[in-house]
C-alpha cells in the first residue's frame, strides 16, 4: 500500500511556521497583508477567496478586500492595480482570473508590481523562476508540490522526475523548481510520443494534464512518488484527480490524495508567499 501524502500535514507544518513568522513582523510594526482582487461572483472564486481569508487570519495576515462588478471597467480595474502597487502597507496581492472578456487580461495582469505577485502571474514572477533571481514568487500550485515533497522528505537530487503538462501554472514553473533542486526534469504533453514508457522510469511523477484520470497503471512502476495536480468532479458527484488513485495506489510508494492533497497546501502558499513579501520590505 502507498504512502498518502495528505495536504493537511503540510499545511499545519506551514502554518505554525508563519504564525511565529508573522508574530516577529508584527513586533517590528509590520503586517502583512494581502490584497484580494475580485471581479464579479463566480462561485469558484468566492469559495476560494473564503479559504484564503480563513488561512490568512489562522496567520496573522491582513486581508483587503477590492471586490468589483462584472462590468466594471478596464480602467477601473487598471487603477485599483496601481492603487495596490502604490500601497506600502500592502505586501501580496491575488487577482482572480480569468477576468470578464471586455477586459484585456493580459494588461491587467502585467500592470502588477512582480514583488506583490505572490500568486505567479507577472512575467517577473515568471522570469524569477526560470532565472532563479528570486524576483517575484511561483505559482502557488507549482510550489505547494515541492512543498508536500519538502514536508515528506524526499530528496528530489540526481531523481528522475516527469512532468506531465507544461502550463505556465504548473508544468512549466514546476519543472524550473524542480531542476533549482537538482532532479533530472522530463516534460511530457499532448505530442510526446510513448508517454506511458517515460512516465514508467521515472522516480517522481507530477501530473498537471487537466484531463479526469488520465493516468492509469500502464504509466506506473513500483517505488514511485506521484503528485496528483489534477481535480474533477465525476457523473457520480465525487471528486477525483487526473490519476486513476484506485489503479496507482497499490503499486506506487506514495502518491497525493484528490481531495485533500495538492489543493490543501495551495491557499497556505499563497499567505506564504505575502508573509515572505513583508519580510523583504523589512530588509529593505
Amino acid at each position: 500500500m502507498a504512502k498518502i501524502l495528505k495536504g493537511a500535514e503540510v499545511t499545519a507544518s506551514l502554518n505554525q511556521s508563519l504564525i511565529e513568522r508573522t508574530a516577529k513582523l508584527k513586533e517590528q510594526n509590520i503586517i502583512p497583508t494581502l490584497a484580494i482582487v475580485r471581479v464579479g461572483q463566480r462561485d469558484d472564486d468566492v469559495s476560494y477567496e473564503k479559504g484564503a481569508v480563513k488561512r490568512c487570519q489562522k496567520i496573522g495576515v491582513e486581508v483587503k478586500h477590492f471586490i468589483l462588478s462584472e462590468d466594471v471597467t478596464e480602467e477601473k480595474l487598471a487603477d485599483t492595480i496601481k492603487t495596490i502597487n502604490e500601497d506600502n502597507t500592502i505586501h501580496g496581492c491575488l487577482i482572480f482570473r480569468p477576468l470578464p472578456k471586455h477586459i484585456n487580461e493580459e494588461r491587467i495582469r502585467k500592470m502588477l508590481a512582480s514583488q506583490k505577485d505572490v500568486d505567479g502571474i507577472t512575467d517577473g514572477s515568471l522570469a524569477g523562476v526560470f532565472s532563479g533571481t528570486g524576483e517575484g514568487y511561483p505559482p502557488c500550485t507549482a510550489q505547494a508540490c515541492m512543498e508536500i515533497l519538502d514536508h515528506f522528505g524526499y530528496d528530489m537530487t540526481g531523481k528522475k522526475t516527469v512532468v506531465i503538462g507544461r502550463s505556465l501554472v504548473v508544468g512549466k514553473p514546476a519543472a524550473m523548481l524542480l531542476l533549482k533542486k537538482n532532479a533530472t526534469v522530463t516534460m511530457c504533453h499532448t505530442k510526446t510520443v510513448d508517454m506511458p514508457d517515460i512516465c514508467r522510469d521515472a522516480d517522481v511523477l507530477i501530473v498537471a494534464v487537466g484531463k479526469e484520470e488520465v493516468v492509469t497503471k500502464d504509466y506506473l512502476s513500483e517505488g514511485q512518488i506521484v503528485i496528483d495536480v489534477g481535480i474533477h468532479v465525476t457523473n457520480e458527484d465525487k471528486l477525483t484527480g487526473d490519476v486513476n488513485f484506485d489503479e496507482a495506489e497499490p503499486i506506487v510508494s506514495a502518491i497525493t490524495p484528490v481531495p485533500g492533497g495538492v489543493g490543501t497546501v495551495t491557499t497556505s502558499v499563497l499567505v506564504k508567499h505575502t508573509v515572505e513579501a513583508a519580510e523583504k520590505t523589512l530588509h529593505k
